[in-house]
């Protein structure tokens, strides 16, 4: 649901008079639908229920402003996903002001206020004191608007914005560069990638993602301090580079993270595929790497599993590389690649649904192409598998990656289409307890006859289950 609001017309600064919050003394959270409405720009309920806080905290004499990312979005006309406000009210005034809240991290002065399923960070402003772990302060000291925005980590980062009037408040040079498409982090660079290793790979995604350029001392600074990217918690990296790999500009920020370095310290297995050369029969497009790239390109919105399966469906080639004549192989790159696959996403610190998901993929990413042989019944089985669907969008693809050849695709493609589900996986006509009644026990050969019925059964030779006992009897004589 979206409302329209506007930032300067007289029936905004007008609204902008009452609070959607009770006056003292505190009652429960409410926002009142008719508020904050005008006919000329929409808002999000995010958004509303971000201003509603802004408002509230102004009628106590506080200073409030939007922050972060969300004022970045904004100008760049991208509805932002969530909302930061900066205020120079500490902890304890939120608390006291909005009963719904978390104090996240109240040592920092951070607090999420919450509201029918929305919640807003609430941060006071402050200027941090010496990071001891890359990624915490070891104290930090309450300040202003100006401070806060110079401990930020990169220019367009670090502008504060009235919702009310529209004004933007840029102590660093955000809006400049948001002009220019530089991503530039806010004074020394060092100092700020020593705060938190992770700003190195916060960098690179938003450059990739926005179509930015990194400034070049930025740049340089990530390039020295690659190293020390695995100083933080391998979760963080992994969470970063899920973020790359599905929000756009996977191709762009893999580039990136290749000739920063940081690519050989998180990825080495990624980086080694760098000049792997291929048969121009089946890769007119370059190596293993260039090719990865070109599939990172043509992700549309995926899933952390497609996206991981798309990056990692050849990681095994730069170790099973051969020749055979004068035609280059890859013999094994999928069973191998699909070990590999296990060993980096754990890395990553991703779920064991998430890496089982992935090695499926990188697996079966070339079982495509002998589908038009298959058996009815082994087709049958390969288009229910559980990831299928995944699998046919890598496959489809990694064909356009490379040779073009988009017909074992379209060939599944058509199969589910003209099968159906209740072709593809009917009900069996048998079941271990039919077996039993046939005077059968319990064993592996249970599998074994139950298997052989549903290949029957699958390939139209089986329709019912009075022809599926009979059958059973005369091949098991029973």
């Amino acid at each position: 649901m979206k409302r329209r609001k506007g930032r300067t017309c007289a029936a905004c600064v007008l609204l902008s008079s009452f609070s959607p919050f009770p006056r003292f003394p505190i009652s429960p959270f409410r926002l009142d639908p008719l508020l904050f409405t005008c006919d000329h720009e929409e808002v999000t309920d995010k958004e509303h229920h971000a201003r509603a806080i802004v408002q509230t905290l102004r009628e106590r004499g506080f200073t409030a402003y939007f922050a972060g990312g969300c004022v970045r979005d904004k100008l760049l006309g991208i509805e932002p996903k969530d909302f930061d406000v900066a205020t120079n009210a500490q902890t304890a005034d939120v608390l006291r002001l909005f009963p719904q809240t978390v104090p996240v991290g109240a040592q920092f002065g951070v607090v999420l206020v919450l509201h029918q399923g929305t919640q807003v960070e609430v941060a006071t402003f402050r200027s941090d004191g010496v990071y001891s772990d890359g990624r915490h302060p070891t104290s930090v000291r309450f300040s202003d608007a100006r401070e806060d925005a110079l401990r930020r980590d990169f220019t367009i980062n670090g502008m504060f914005f009235d919702p009310f009037t529209g004004h933007v408040i840029d102590y660093v040079g955000g809006q400049q560069d948001l002009a220019a498409g530089i991503i530039r982090a806010i004074g020394d660079p060092y100092a700020r990638f020593g705060e938190d290793r992770l700003r190195m790979l916060r960098g690179v995604r938003l450059a990739a993602r926005l179509g930015f350029t990194i400034a070049p001392e930025t740049f340089t600074a990530i390039r020295k301090l690659a190293p020390t990217i695995v100083d933080i918690a391998w979760e963080r990296i992994g969470d970063e580079i899920v973020k790359i790999l599905t929000e756009g500009g996977a191709r762009r920020a893999f580039q990136l993270l290749a000739e920063s370095e940081l690519l050989s310290v998180i990825l080495p297995e990624i980086e080694a595929m760098r000049g792997v050369e291929q048969s121009p029969d089946f890769h007119p497009e370059g190596d293993v790497f260039v090719h990865t790239l070109l599939l990172l390109e043509k992700l549309q919105k995926p899933t952390e599993t497609l996206a991981l399966g798309a990056l990692l469906h050849d990681v095994a080639k730069p170790i099973c590389r051969g020749r055979n004549g004068e035609r280059i192989t890859f013999y094994g790159h999928c069973e191998t690649g699909a070990e590999m696959a296990i060993a980096i996403c754990q890395r990553l610190k991703r779920s064991r649904e998430i890496w089982e998901r992935v090695t499926y993929l990188v697996k079966n990413h070339l079982r495509l192409i002998s589908a038009p042989e298959m058996r009815a019944s082994t087709l049958k089985r390969f288009l229910r598998e559980d990831g299928v669907e995944e699998l046919l969008e890598l496959a489809r693809i990694d064909a356009l990656s490379s040779s073009g050849d988009l017909r074992p695709y379209e060939f599944c493609r058509q199969k589910l289409a003209e099968l159906g589900p209740e072709q593809i996986a009917p009900p069996r006509l048998l079941t271990g307890h039919d077996l039993i009644n046939l005077g059968l026990h319990p064993g592996p050969r249970f599998k074994e006859i139950l298997h052989a019925v549903e290949d029957a059964q699958l390939e139209g030779r089986l329709q019912t289950h009075t022809d599926a006992l009979s059958w059973v009897r005369q091949q098991y004589g029973i």
